[in-house]
């Protein structure tokens, strides 16, 4: 079973998404809480950003959220947070944000959700970074990326062992489980 004291949560900062969405990231909040896991996000003040991490503190527990300075000077930030670093950059974000983390969560969301999500896969590929990374498929959200990714297995773009870079959850509960229980394994690049 995997320590995890801290774990990374890619999402939309989006207000006008579905309500399922902001139940699941509200739910996830509570439960990271609940298992004392602290919260890694990018500060964002507005949609999943915001209710992840408005659950998190609602429920005792503890976010840091990482942000570049050009974002602050818009206001863009969630003032609340347990811990807010701000950075240079968008990919000193990433970096730092990963850098602080145990595990990493997706939850839904646009460009920079996937973005983030698709790097962080290249990332573990190269052995870059060595621990979970949890699709959390709220509402079928994620399956027209998973059939991309089985798209790119079939055609030799990736290989089959490629599939264990990343777990698909269907439910917080389940993307917290896996959190714990998904092996670390240090030589995707090799495969």
């Amino acid at each position: 079973m995997n320590q995890i004291n801290s774990v990374c949560v890619y999402s939309a900062s989006s207000t006008k998404i579905d309500a399922v969405y902001f139940q699941a990231a509200e739910a996830l909040g509570r439960l990271l809480a609940g298992h004392r896991i602290r919260l890694i996000n990018g500060a964002g003040n507005l949609g999943l950003m915001r209710s992840v991490a408005d659950a998190v503190l609602k429920s005792g527990g503890e976010v840091t959220g990482v942000i570049p300075h050009f974002m602050v000077e818009q206001n863009w930030h969630h003032t609340g947070l347990t811990e807010l670093i701000e950075v240079e950059s968008m990919h000193e974000r990433k970096q730092k944000m990963a850098n602080l983390s145990d595990g990493i969560i997706a939850l839904p969301g646009g460009c920079g959700t996937l973005e983030e999500l698709l790097e962080i896969i290249t990332w573990k590929q190269l052995g870059l970074y060595l621990n979970p990374i949890i699709v959390l498929n709220v509402n079928g959200f994620f399956d027209p990326l998973l059939e991309m990714f089985e798209k790119a297995i079939e055609e030799n773009f990736m290989r089959q062992q490629h599939r264990d870079i990343w777990k698909v959850a269907r439910t917080p509960e389940e993307a917290v489980e896996l959190l714990y229980e998904t092996p670390v394994i240090r030589k995707f690049a090799a495969i």
